[in-house]
Parts: C-alpha cells; sequence; structure tokens
C-alpha cells in the first residue's frame, strides 16, 4: 500500500517538473526517458544475474511499447503548454476507458458493466475540461489541450496492452525491470524521432532544464514505475484505483499551489466526473462481485 501511494504521488510531480524545466514537448520527454536508461540499464543487468534474460520477442514487443510511450509522453507534454499541469493530468486518466475498448476489440476482452456505466460521465468530463458551453477556462487553448491529453490516452493505452503482452508470466521469479528498461529504449529511441520531425528541439537554458529533467527521470520514470509495478498487483482492485486517483488530485493541487493554475468551475466539475469515472470503472465491478459472493455464502449458509 505504501508504496503504491509513494509511487501515484511521484507521478504526481510530473506534470510539475515538465513545466518547471520549461523545455518544449519533445525534448522534455527525451531528456526524461534518456536520463532514465543508465539505472534501469544497471536494476537490468543485477536483475539478469538472478533471473532469464528477456527472450528475444519479448525485448522487441517492449521496444515496440516503447515506441507508443514516446508518442504518448510527447502528446501529454504538449497539453501541458495547452491546459496546463492539472488539468494535463487527469486527461491522461482516459486510459482506463480506452485500455479497455482496446482490449474488446484487439484481445475479445469484454468490458465490464460498471466500465461501460462510467463512459458516459468520463466523455463529459473531457467535454468540460476542454471549455465546451463556457467562455472563462483556464489554459492557453484548452479546447487542443483537451484533444492531445485524449490522443495521448490513446497511445498510453496501447503501450499498455502492448507492455503487458511483452511481460514475463507473473510469478515469484519475474518483476518488471528487464521489460520497463527495454521499453524505456524504444520510448527513448521513439522520442528522438518524434522530435527530428517535428523539428522540436526547445530546450531553453541547459541549467536548470536538463536538471530538472534528470530528477523527472529518477522519479517519475524510474522510482515512480517500479514502485508501482510491483506494488499494484498485491493489492485488492477497489484499493489500487483509489490509490491511482491519488496522482490527478495531486498534480492539480501542486498546479494550483506551484502555477496558479485555477480551472474555473466547470472545469473542475469535468475533473470530479473524470474522477469519478474511473472510481467507478475500476472498483465498482470488483466490490459488486464481492458482495454477490458473500450475499451466495450467506444464503448457503442459512440453507445449510
Amino acid at each position: 500500500m505504501l508504496g503504491a501511494l509513494a509511487g501515484a504521488l511521484i507521478i504526481a510531480t510530473s506534470a510539475i517538473l515538465v513545466r518547471q524545466s520549461g523545455a518544449s514537448a519533445a525534448p522534455a520527454s527525451f531528456f526524461r526517458c534518456l536520463f532514465a536508461l543508465p539505472v534501469l540499464g544497471a536494476l537490468s543487468v543485477r536483475d539478469r544475474r538472478r533471473r532469464p534474460a528477456l527472450p528475444a520477442r519479448g525485448r522487441w514487443t517492449a521496444w515496440a511499447a516503447g515506441v507508443l510511450l514516446a508518442v504518448d509522453l510527447v502528446l501529454w507534454s504538449r497539453a501541458i503548454g495547452y491546459v496546463g499541469a492539472g488539468l494535463a493530468t487527469v486527461l491522461a486518466n482516459l486510459q482506463v476507458l480506452l485500455v479497455a475498448g482496446l482490449a474488446w476489440w484487439l484481445l475479445d476482452e469484454r468490458p465490464s458493466r460498471s466500465l461501460l456505466a462510467a463512459v458516459p460521465a468520463m466523455v463529459v468530463g473531457v467535454a468540460l475540461i476542454s471549455g465546451v458551453g463556457s467562455q472563462h477556462t483556464y489554459g492557453a487553448n484548452p479546447g487542443l489541450g483537451a484533444l492531445f491529453g485524449a490522443v495521448a490516452s490513446v497511445a498510453y493505452a496501447a503501450f499498455l496492452l502492448v507492455f503487458r503482452h511483452g511481460m514475463p508470466a507473473p510469478g515469484p521469479g519475474n518483476n518488471a525491470v528487464q521489460p520497463l528498461f527495454h521499453a524505456t529504449v524504444g520510448a527513448t529511441a521513439g522520442c528522438a524521432v518524434l522530435a527530428l520531425a517535428t523539428r522540436d528541439f526547445a530546450l531553453g537554458p541547459a541549467w536548470p532544464a536538463l536538471g530538472w529533467l534528470a530528477l523527472l527521470a529518477m522519479s517519475s520514470q524510474v522510482v515512480a514505475w517500479l514502485l508501482i509495478t510491483n506494488s499494484l498487483p498485491r493489492l485488492p482492485a477497489a484499493l489500487t484505483s483509489a490509490v491511482l486517483l491519488v496522482q490527478p488530485v495531486g498534480a492539480v493541487a501542486l498546479g494550483a499551489l506551484l502555477f496558479a493554475e485555477h480551472p474555473s468551475p466547470g472545469q473542475l466539475a469535468g475533473v470530479a466526473l473524470v474522477l469519478v469515472g474511473v472510481l467507478v470503472a475500476t472498483a465498482a465491478e470488483p466490490l459488486l462481485a464481492r458482495f454477490r459472493l458473500l450475499s451466495r455464502s450467506r444464503a448457503m449458509g442459512r440453507a445449510g
């Protein structure tokens, strides 16, 4: 629980550090991944001394997942510039719906009823964050920020599915260190290609920009990822979703505190709808299943 909570709190600072660096989207994403590689590489080498090396297919899958992560990071960083650090982080939580949709389409994994029930609330929430129906919204271009955030969520959802497909089978002999290292290799290369394709090289003064991005790499790309990937599988689903809500709530609070980001009442209502949708989509079905199981057990006990 503490590990997952710490990871979520660390990731809540990601957008803040991107904005603090002053770098544009592609360089911020590239250096975030590049600075994480030496640490993840050392951990991966250490892991291979105790566990089998990731097979070739797993490495290729992780590299492909990393390219999708690069698309997500660059688009998400662009969204920060248009709609602010807090709201951009809230928009990233759309991946909860998109992962389920892609899994249904590609893997025939039918989504739960609670997730389908959460769709209308989250769609309305995104519309409110984008400024639909309001003339007083926070952000240089909240509509474009919402668009970039939504497309980034599609890329992130695809990343999660591909990354999960390449992960070794769960068990005491496996963890996420090696797949995460190879995914970060792919993400670094993908960010470099996107920077060249979009001619986005704006970094600003090397110091302190690179210092902020190095901190981002060590905190979010290394420590937080390892904490979350090793902690969340051991937690109940309802608790997992509650912990993950710390990330967007924390980002909105930090954006208001550090950068005076003050979303309009309509945008805050959109934030609330997106977060409620995430909670319903990820927690309601496991709780209902447990309640039904408990009810059946009590009925069988009375019958006995």
